[in-house]
């Protein structure tokens, strides 16, 4: 009898033990900080976890050093109706964005946003600038639609106190109908080593590593279709894109796919995101989040299994380069952070 109740106790404790562990997990969230600036939100540079820029339409451009408590916003003078798809921030002071359409601009603070200099124009029929990625605080890499044929892309050695285009024999070729999504700023990286890569969308879609491209499989065939990001594991070699059909919101097919090779080889998600996705970023080792107009997205594994986490839509997701904290951008001057829940 001693025994039994002795057994019993034991699994009484264990299965009282694993109701406390299973109530007391953490939950991801995505935590509203702020919404109502009249702006759309799709540049966003997160330099730590209390200094983050934001940039986007009617020439708005918000800052935080406080982790997002709070938001200093401005108003670019003679800018007021520009659209600045993407930011790349340095400190607290020194910051660094692109306006998208003809006549094309890079402009640059280093007062906090107080004042902006224009370091970059272009007048050129068609331009239309959509990202641009830092490998570090001096060289920097910005891509635009293409011109005549080629994709226009320019660099800087200065930390964007000036830039060269690539001549044209160096860019790469554009197939019809083929073009860059200005949706988070995210379709290019410029790697440590000098080489860069981007996706492109529309009609077709693809991945270029210098002047590679290669097939890859997201949805394609229509002008709003294609990828829109892509991010990479420190090694370089393990590659993430996002994308769909931005006028269909709900479609997963065809979203989201991953290489371990460098673009070698392709492969598609067991269980994708739950929708057309502008933006993805890792966070951790294994764990990427993904947003989009319909919600947010995280995957524990590498990228084969998404959750929805959110039904809150972002354009764009940044983790802090220094630190962990990870921050969302998006339509109505709404910016979020993610966050964990105690169960």
């Amino acid at each position: 009898m001693k025994f039994h109740n002795l057994l019993f106790l034991t699994f009484f404790l264990i299965d009282v033990q694993a109701k406390a562990q299973f109530t007391n997990y953490s939950e991801p969230n995505i935590k509203v900080l702020t919404v109502g600036a009249k702006t759309s939100l799709r540049g966003l540079s997160v330099v730590n976890n209390h200094i983050i820029w934001v940039s986007g339409s009617n020439g708005k451009i918000g800052k935080s050093i406080d982790g997002g408590k709070t938001w200093n916003w401005k108003i670019v003078k003679g800018f007021e109706k520009t659209d600045f798809r993407d930011i790349e921030a340095f400190d607290s002071s020194t910051a660094i964005i692109i306006a998208i359409a003809e006549p094309a601009y890079i402009l640059k603070t280093i007062d906090g946003g107080e004042t902006w200099n224009i370091v970059y124009e272009n007048k050129t029929k068609g331009m239309f600038l959509d990202a641009m990625d830092f490998s570090d605080k001096k060289n920097g890499i910005v891509i635009g639609d293409p011109i005549e044929g080629k994709f226009f892309i320019a660099k800087t050695k200065d930390g964007g106190n000036s830039w060269s285009k690539l001549p044209i024999t160096e860019r790469q070729n554009a197939e019809e109908d083929e073009a860059c999504f200005a949706s988070s700023g995210t379709n290019i990286i410029y790697l440590k080593n000098g080489d860069f890569v981007f996706v492109s969308g529309g009609k077709n879609s693809r991945f270029f590593r210098n002047q590679n491209p290669s097939f890859i499989p997201i949805l394609k065939g229509l002008e709003s279709t294609g990828a829109n990001s892509v991010t990479y594991q420190k090694n370089g070699k393990n590659i993430f894109i996002v994308g769909g059909d931005f006028s269909n919101a709900n479609l997963k097919d065809s979203n989201f796919c991953f290489s371990f090779d460098y673009g070698k080889n392709w492969q598609i998600a067991q269980n994708p995101p739950s929708g057309y996705r502008s933006c993805v970023e890792f966070i951790n080792k294994n764990s990427l989040i993904t947003c989009g107009i319909n919600g947010v997205d995280l995957s524990n594994d590498g990228g084969i299994i998404w959750q929805r986490i959110s039904a809150e839509g972002f354009h764009v997701v940044q983790k802090a380069k220094s630190g962990n904290a990870v921050f969302l951008a998006g339509n109505n001057g709404k910016i979020g952070m993610l966050s964990w829940i105690e169960r």
